[in-house]
């Protein structure tokens, strides 16, 4: 029997022992047949704005702002930072609701545009640019055009705006009217800061965002500016290089027409179709078949004959008319409206020692908000469709107005004037 738990003994502490080639396995280890135990995750920090501003409807705005900006590729760090103590600007959706009382007729609009003194100062800023001719050369844009926009958007620089473009647009952002394009430039502006190309303290501009001497809003800053002066920053707050280059960029995106005019004075023949103003685009020859010619008397260029034009009467049949080429609609790109275009060529025009115009503008009366809204309603109840009701004569509203005007026998030029006002509540029987 002695000799039996002897040899259970040896065999125990046989089992027992560690084999010399394998190390012992650490205490610390857990056994191997059970799973690894697993670590608890990080916990999630909550996506939601550093601080509150008070204002219900901007905090509630921000919040559901911070989620978008991240997935946007804004990181954390930069949006706790920028959007700190961030309260809504009055003055941003103020500006960006009102609606003025009174419209400013387009003649008015142009006269304080083109103006002796700005073309003056203009002619002087053209004389000290050494870059003029290489800007011309690489984008194809006169140099008279980039100065007329330099001029109508800052002063020539003067006037930039001093409003922060963050609280800005996260205003218009916050308010709803333009949401989607406020955050879009909110995020492309939180973008500049956080590559490093510029400060907070550098995006100062207008209530709408636009910034620099010629006024870029962030995302067009971020696809478009361009660094003309070489000194490897896009400058366009300090460097008149940059700025006019950028303009200049800007333009050639949106397809200027290298040695194309922008516009061209015209007459028109007595008995004239008006309601053909704003409509086909069709070659100078073609618009001669039709009576139209250069106000001027002079022979259209080789670039000109080629291209399509379209004829616009901006103040009626009473006011000069123009064919617009695809480089009017190029400046357009910058501020979509007949007007600031208008103003841009013409302001151009007198850089470069063009005459004046054949015909005079005419005097124009204002109209107040009312009465184009009236005719807005009026034209959609006698079946001609304005769009909405807003007080806003644009394309829309004009297209309505000569399809009505051509109806009744009337000179169907769009324009709106207080006597059509009053024949279009008489005959709608509105107020």
């Amino acid at each position: 029997m002695r000799r039996r738990y002897a040899l259970i003994l040896l065999y125990v502490l046989a089992g027992c022992a560690t084999p010399a080639n394998k190390p012992p396995t650490p205490a610390t280890s857990p056994p191997a047949e059970l799973p690894q135990a697993k670590s608890e995750p990080a916990p999630v920090q909550p996506i939601q704005p550093p601080t509150a501003s008070g204002d219900m409807v901007f905090d509630a705005w921000s919040q559901e702002f911070y989620g978008r900006a991240l997935a946007a590729g804004v990181r954390r760090e930069v949006l706790d930072r920028e959007l700190a103590g961030l309260r809504p600007d009055p003055r941003a959706t103020n500006l960006d609701s009102r609606q003025p009382e009174f419209s400013r007729p387009i003649s008015a609009y142009i006269q304080g545009t083109v103006s002796a003194d700005r073309m003056a100062i203009g002619q002087r800023r053209k004389s000290e640019l050494d870059f003029l001719p290489r800007l011309e050369e690489r984008f194809g844009v006169p140099g008279d055009i980039v100065i007329a926009i330099w001029a109508i958007e800052s002063g020539f620089g003067a006037i930039q705006g001093d409003m922060d473009v963050i609280r800005s647009v996260a205003s218009l952002a916050a308010q709803g009217r333009r949401r989607d394009w406020a955050e879009g430039e909110l995020i492309a502006a939180l973008k500049l800061i956080q590559n490093g190309e510029v400060s907070r303290a550098q995006l100062k501009g207008s209530w709408a965002g636009a910034m620099g001497q010629t006024q870029f809003i962030p995302s067009t800053f971020t696809t478009t500016a361009v660094d003309f002066d070489g000194d490897g920053k896009r400058n366009i707050w300090g460097s008149r290089a940059d700025a006019l280059g950028s303009a200049a960029n800007l333009l050639s995106k949106a397809g200027w027409v290298r040695g194309q005019s922008w516009a061209r004075e015209v007459t028109v023949p007595d008995g004239f179709d008006w309601s053909l103003t704003e409509g086909p685009r069709l070659t100078p020859a073609e618009w001669e078949a039709k009576g139209v010619k250069r106000a001027d008397g002079l022979p259209w260029t080789a670039a000109d004959a080629s291209g399509q034009a379209q004829l616009v009467a901006p103040s009626g049949a009473a006011g000069p008319a123009f064919l617009l080429f695809p480089n009017h609609f190029a400046i357009r790109r910058y501020n979509n409206s007949l007007a600031y275009a208008l103003g841009v060529g013409l302001l151009a025009d007198g850089f470069s020692g063009q005459s004046k115009l054949a015909r005079a503008w005419p005097q124009e009366t204002p109209l107040a908000l009312v009465d184009r809204m009236t005719a807005q309603r009026a034209l959609a109840a006698l079946g001609f469709d304005p769009g909405k009701p807003d007080g806003v004569v644009g394309a829309g509203t004009r297209a309505a107005l000569r399809n009505w005007q051509k109806s009744r026998g009337l000179v169907a030029d769009g324009y709106l004037s207080p006597a059509m006002v009053q024949r279009l509540k008489t005959e709608a029987g509105v107020g």
